[in-house]
């Protein structure tokens, strides 16, 4: 299936929705924190705010989309955060320095103030009550990224979804490497904190298992088994694959 990586748009929020959440619904454990939802609410409710989270910290976030190129639908979704000391290159030219913003192609849509006011306001319509019940098992995990992400600067992946009728299409993979490339060229390793599934994608492009937390979640209703998975990503060791996603 031909695809596509591109930017996304503020008409994306709908789209990105019906991608990631069933993702992530995927998950049991994720699935305890919207016991009281439908799918299908938790979409619409999620594609409200889907605009905000794309026009939030334009400088060091950097958003991409898989497009099926027949059909123009959806297929994943990565969030990229780049520090803050390397979003911009300095280039010299005849006339001196030039600024040449980092990842153009991945930058978020710009909007006007009076778009973001209203952009702000459907947000605040729509319907945010995750359970709550599971916080406790957060903390370890927390604790964990901070240790890792205290050691150096990171360029960091924050968020990566591909649809379940999607998956093992070489999507995630086409993803990460595309965010990969530009870590390589900026010289930064990258942190992410992964679902169990995700672990083997990642491994095969490189990165490294660095700790891994499992936490019984059964006194909350899960399977008993939720595990959080911190990797890395090193310029010394840097690794590539052709293979398919895992689910």
């Amino acid at each position: 299936m031909p695809f596509t990586l591109t930017q996304v748009t503020i008409a994306d929020g709908p789209a990105l929705a019906a991608n990631n959440i069933p993702a992530f619904w995927a998950d049991p454990h994720w699935r305890l924190e919207w016991r009281h939802r439908t799918l299908e609410y938790h979409i619409s409710q999620v594609a409200l705010r889907y605009p905000r989270t794309l026009i939030r910290n334009p400088d060091t976030s950097r958003h991409q989309k898989a497009v099926d190129d027949g059909t123009g639908e959806v297929l994943g979704y990565a969030r990229w955060t780049i520090p803050i000391d390397a979003v911009r290159e300095v280039g010299v030219g005849e006339e001196g320095g030039q600024t040449v913003v980092v990842w153009p192609e991945a930058v978020g849509p710009r909007v006007t103030p009076e778009e973001e006011e209203e952009i702000q306001r459907v947000a605040g319509t729509a319907v945010w009550d995750p359970d709550g019940a599971t916080d406790p098992l957060l903390e370890p995990a927390r604790k964990i990224e901070e240790e890792i992400l205290a050691r150096k600067t990171y360029m960091r992946l924050d968020y990566l979804a591909v649809h379940p009728k999607h998956q093992r299409q070489g999507v995630a993979t086409a993803l990460v490497k595309s965010g990969l490339e530009q870590a390589n060229k900026l010289g930064l390793d990258v942190f992410v904190r992964a679902m169990k599934p995700g672990v083997p994608v990642y491994q095969r492009l490189g990165f490294r298992l660095e700790r891994e937390l499992i936490q019984d979640d059964s006194e909350y209703g899960g399977p008993g088994d939720f595990g959080d998975y911190f990797l890395v990503y090193e310029q010394s060791g840097r690794g590539d694959s052709d293979e398919k996603d895992a689910p």
